[in-house]
């Protein structure tokens, strides 16, 4: 991952690309309808020049590294190709979006933009530049081809967003982070109990540390009076691992959905054919995670919960009839939450170690751990954590926890905060920002901890 002022220069690239390919098809759609071929070539050619772009940045070093893991078990001589190249920060997402915004063209779902300037700051806008969220060209486009004036409410809202995120990635990320680093860089010094706890932390560090940008962009922009989508939505509280990716990382998932899965077939060509695509589709996604087949798997295994899912609801939803157990049945829907977030994080292991056989020597020590206690000897206060820390970290979970628990029964407390009378509601906001400056991560005796997502 790099910053590099020249890789504006594959932005730019990017952005003019996509910008020709728009105009092209807008000309053909308006002067050519019948022209149904040259706009499908028109795409196809817009698609494979910036894949070709991600490509090289991205993936060439490890399809030859692959490549050569294969010919060291054959006789063949081995490929001495690399590229000593930095990955630009943010080129999976930008990608992504401007790409979603040619095919909304060539679908008719948005006219092109003729003005460059304007569709270039659609591609780059720069709150969620770097790690989205991936916007869509009939949300953002629109809102810079009629932008709104300044709104005072509109701003506290923003604000109150931000503060949320920061509060994310600088209270609860960040200190979760001096944990997990030190465990999984020493896999085989610590046995399972720590690697548990820390595949657990894990699960929490990237959901607080990519929600937390994601939070703070929407926030930004909606403090300059733009309208981003939302990006999760209390993944953890999901009863299913499908219901999880609805909640999870949105605009990719939405993305994927709008522009994979569907063109594939989705679920329209039978059951067989909808796995699939289901696998195609998280396969896909694993790989545009990372140059790494731990990714891979992590997508692989995503993939085969929601086969296996779809395979039983029926017999699921036929136990529950039998049964009378009512949909919302606060017992059941525990145990499915609680569930759902056990295989989850198990796919988080691959996520976070750095090799497929790094994943499964964690997983191994998990099951192989015996004595399952931790804090009674103090013990885990030596790999960073020390005890207020850890204090403040399992109070700022607990208010985490709060906030998804009333967002996901549709308690909007941002609109609560700012019914509120204005001293209180300031009051709230300057005790917010007090709290991340008191409590975050950060200043002098901390390392500087990127975006997770910044990566990618």
């Amino acid at each position: 991952m790099g910053w590099n002022a020249k890789y504006a220069l594959l932005l730019l690239l990017s952005t003019a690309i996509t910008y020709i390919s728009g105009i092209v098809i807008q000309w053909l759609n308006d002067n050519r309808p019948e022209k149904i071929e040259a706009k499908k070539w028109v795409v196809v050619g817009c698609i494979v020049a910036n894949l070709a772009i991600l490509f090289f940045f991205k993936y060439f070093n490890f399809t030859i590294e692959s490549i050569n893991a294969v010919l060291d078990h054959t006789s063949l001589p081995t490929v001495n190709t690399s590229l000593d190249v930095l990955l630009p920060v943010g080129i999976s997402f930008y990608t992504f979006q401007a790409l979603g915004y040619t095919v909304d063209v060539y679908r008719r779902e948005i006219e092109a933009e003729k003005n460059f300037f304007r569709y270039a700051l659609f591609v780059s806008f720069f709150p969620q530049l770097v790690a989205g969220p991936i916007e869509r060209s009939k949300n953002l486009l629109n809102q810079l081809r009629n932008p709104k004036s300044y709104h005072y409410g509109r701003m506290c809202d923003g604000l109150l967003l931000m503060i949320w995120g920061y509060f994310l990635k600088l209270v609860i990320a960040d200190r979760i982070a001096i944990f997990v680093d030190n465990v999984y860089a020493n896999v085989d010094i610590y046995d399972g109990r720590y690697l548990l706890l820390a595949s657990v932390l894990f699960a929490f560090q990237i959901y607080c540390d990519f929600a937390g940008y994601s939070t703070i962009a929407i926030g930004a922009a909606e403090v300059m009076g733009f309208e981003l989508m939302e990006n999760f939505n209390s993944p953890y509280l999901s009863q299913s691992v499908a219901e999880f990716w609805r909640r999870w990382h949105i605009s990719l998932s939405s993305w994927f959905k709008d522009y994979l899965y569907i063109p594939l077939g989705g679920n329209r060509k039978g059951k067989i054919r909808k796995y699939i695509n289901i696998m195609i589709v998280f396969l896909v996604s694993g790989l545009w995670h990372g140059a790494n087949w731990s990714y891979v798997v992590w997508g692989g295994l995503n993939g085969v919960y929601q086969v296996i899912g779809a395979i039983f609801t029926p017999l699921r939803n036929k136990i529950k009839e039998n049964l009378h157990l009512k949909k919302n049945c606060l017992p059941l829907m525990i145990v499915y939450m609680f569930v759902t977030f056990i295989l989850v994080d198990l796919t988080w292991i691959f996520f976070r170690a750095d090799t497929i056989q790094h994943a499964f020597d964690i997983i191994e020590s998990i099951f192989h751990m015996n004595d399952p206690v931790l804090l009674a000897n103090g013990a885990l206060y030596d790999l960073g954590l020390s005890k207020p820390n850890f204090i403040v970290l399992v109070i700022s979970l607990l208010l985490l926890l709060l906030a998804d628990v009333c967002k996901y029964r549709g308690v909007k407390v941002r609109n609560v905060i700012l019914n509120l009378n204005i001293i209180i509601r300031w009051t709230i906001i300057i005790v917010g920002i007090l709290g991340i400056l008191i409590f975050g991560i950060w200043g002098s005796g901390y390392s500087e901890t990127n975006f997770i997502y910044f990566q990618f």
